[in-house]
């Protein structure tokens, strides 16, 4: 299912070579038959894609557009009838072909609040934790990143992206089916790394903040985003049971512990660049993700809290830089 010569042709490039021997049979793995009950489904959408060459692409726009609406509507309506067989899709929007491919998170909005306050990605190379489908990883190639790696442990969205990237002919992309703890440790390459929407889901944040800084060269970019509480002074909740209706989330600290716990790992010039809350205009039911979403997991009888009578999702965007020494503890 993936180009295992691009790839690794393109790891070599970067440096990270060495890399093939543990990711070339990890991935084999995960991609075989009957690793996952409907992967055999999921690989018939792809085979049933067609690839068209010369296409034209905006990965610039709010809506990651692929194609234009001059292709036949017979072929139009297969390749839609394709792209649904693949629902639930969290991240986007997406415009396929003229299919206006509406996910869940409007994920513009987010990149919207956090472009302008990077190093210009033009020519970094990039990995992208827990990147889903792949939609901020196209962002990051129109924003100019010479590579883009994304990692997510869920096989459905990896083959979303499948989907997208055999669709565009996007060659500098690459998702892979892992857990950043998958990856061999300490290759200290990366120029930005971004990890949104992960932090909460981990048990113990400061071992995931330090792999994190293992990723970066020194002086490189750490892009977090994460939940949080307001609280101006260092704290953290840990919610018993379910949060806003998910299961694992651990921790949600204030801004002020988050800039405590990137100290510690390895980090200098952290800067919160964003807090916003969370709303139903960003995170929704649609035809796309036709399940429970946002609305569900708050109180209807007031919003600003959970259903579970905690602050509603509230979440900050922090950025660092690696420390070009070891982190303290480490």
């Amino acid at each position: 299912m993936l180009d295992y010569d691009v790839l690794f042709r393109d790891l070599d490039r970067i440096g990270l070579r060495a890399w093939r021997a543990t990711l070339e049979p990890l991935l084999a793995g995960k991609f075989a038959a009957g690793a996952h009950g409907h992967l055999a489904a999921w690989r018939e959408v792809l085979d049933g894609l067609p690839s068209l060459p010369d296409q034209p692409l905006d990965l610039e726009s709010a809506a990651v557009s692929i194609g234009d609406e001059t292709l036949p509507a017979v072929e139009r309506d297969r390749i839609g009838n394709l792209l649904r067989r693949l629902v639930p899709w969290r991240k986007g929007p997406f415009c396929i072909h003229g299919i206006d491919l509406d996910a869940e998170w409007r994920s513009d909005l987010k990149w919207n609040r956090l472009k302008g306050e990077l190093t210009p990605l033009t020519g970094r190379v990039v990995l992208d934790v827990g990147c889903g489908n792949g939609y901020y990883a196209l962002r990051m190639l129109g924003a100019g990143a010479a590579l883009v790696v994304g990692i997510d442990p869920t096989l459905l969205f990896v083959c979303q992206f499948l989907a997208l990237k055999k669709l565009s002919g996007v060659r500098a992309a690459h998702v892979l089916p892992l857990r950043l703890d998958e990856l061999p440790a300490g290759s200290r390459t990366f120029d930005t790394t971004f990890s949104m929407g992960v932090l909460y889901h981990r048990r113990d944040p400061m071992s995931h903040l330090q792999e994190l800084r293992d990723t970066l060269r020194g002086g490189g970019e750490l892009v977090l985003e994460t939940l949080v509480i307001a609280d101006e002074d260092p704290r953290v909740l840990e919610p018993a049971g379910r949060y806003a209706r998910m299961r694992n989330v651990w921790h949600l600290p204030s801004v002020p512990t988050l800039r405590n716990w990137l100290s510690d790992a390895g980090f200098d010039d952290v800067r919160c660049v964003d807090v916003t809350v969370t709303s139903q205009v960003e995170q929704r039911t649609t035809d796309w993700m036709p399940y429970e979403s946002l609305a569900e997991a708050l109180d209807p009888g007031n919003p600003a809290l959970t259903v579970e009578g905690l602050p509603a999702p509230a979440r900050a965007i922090l950025v660092a830089k690696a420390s070009r020494s070891r982190a303290r503890g480490a």
